[in-house]
């Protein structure tokens, strides 16, 4: 805009005049709209912190209900007996031994299952020919019991880590090639169709759209393939393991050591925990533009 269109503009729209009075209208604004903020933070800050202290409550709750039943003379240890259990797998080192043991087979079952069902998820929606050659074998294999190919994994495999792999792998594998191929299907057409008119080919489309719109799904089979993974690590560990927590509670079972196995259920159900609330912050950074309640 030139001068004389600046001029021409004021005088056709004049400013209102800064009054004595302007000054403080100003900062009330601000002092308000500063508020306002300050509410929104605090409002926010108390939505966050009652799922904490629920959480707490409800542990707190099914703390107590284990110790009524213990003390009621139901066959389980008491919390202090599986804390006492607890400090002595700690002290000697026998505790983290096993969890990592276990931590590790988990999570390279799990990267590999991941790695391996993602790209095929997004071949079977995306190509039907595939589709129609793969998912009949998915489907075959869903139906049988990862635990199930235990007896075969070790004939074909032998007895070190690899079947124990291989069974966790085909568990998490099984549950998030399937999420990923229903995020690809369920992709609106309308966005597809609107990327083809817009000029976007077949390799844009998929990194813009297709990708995006399946990002939920495939972090929703991720977890439940997770859960699936640990799952099945206690039974994977009773292929000839010397350590891990599925070996400890087989070997604790042996002798009624009722302490140790709850040791050991309590440690995979905290680390799969863990493990499932990075999982979730991970889907609530990639997937903010989801509506959520």
């Amino acid at each position: 805009m030139s001068v004389l269109d600046k001029r021409s503009a004021d005088q056709r729209h004049p400013r209102p005049e800064q009054g004595p009075g302007a000054q403080p209208e100003a900062e009330a604004a601000d002092s308000a709209a500063g508020a306002a903020k300050s509410a929104s933070e605090s409002s926010r800050s108390r939505r966050r912190g009652l799922p904490l202290a629920l959480n707490a409550v409800s542990v707190a709750l099914g703390i107590a209900i284990w110790w009524a039943l213990a003390s009621a003379g139901f066959k389980l240890p008491t919390p202090p007996e599986v804390v006492d259990r607890a400090s002595t797998l700690i002290s000697d080192g026998t505790l983290a031994d096993d969890a990592l043991a276990s931590l590790t087979r988990v999570l390279i079952g799990f990267a590999l299952g991941t790695a391996v069902a993602v790209p095929v998820g997004f071949l079977m929606g995306w190509y039907g020919i595939l589709r129609g050659l793969i998912e009949p074998w998915i489907q075959f294999f869903r139906t049988i019991p990862p635990l199930a190919i235990i007896p075969l994994a070790v004939v074909a495999m032998g007895i070190d880590e690899t079947p124990k792999i291989f069974v966790i792998f085909l568990a998490a594998f099984l549950a998030c090639v399937i999420s990923t191929f229903q995020g690809v299907v369920n992709v609106d057409r309308t966005l597809i169709n609107a990327a083809r008119v817009l000029g976007a080919g077949d390799a844009t489309i998929f990194a813009r759209v297709v990708v995006p719109a399946s990002t939920p799904f495939i972090l929703v089979g991720m977890r439940v393939g997770l859960g699936s993974a640990w799952a099945t690590l206690v039974a994977a560990e009773l292929i000839a393991a010397q350590e891990g927590l599925g070996y400890r509670m087989q070997n604790a079972q042996l002798y009624y050591d009722l302490p140790t196995i709850f040791v050991g259920l309590i440690s995979i159900g905290i680390l799969g925990l863990l493990m499932d609330r990075v999982l979730l912050l991970a889907e609530r950074r990639l997937t903010r533009w989801q509506e959520r309640r």
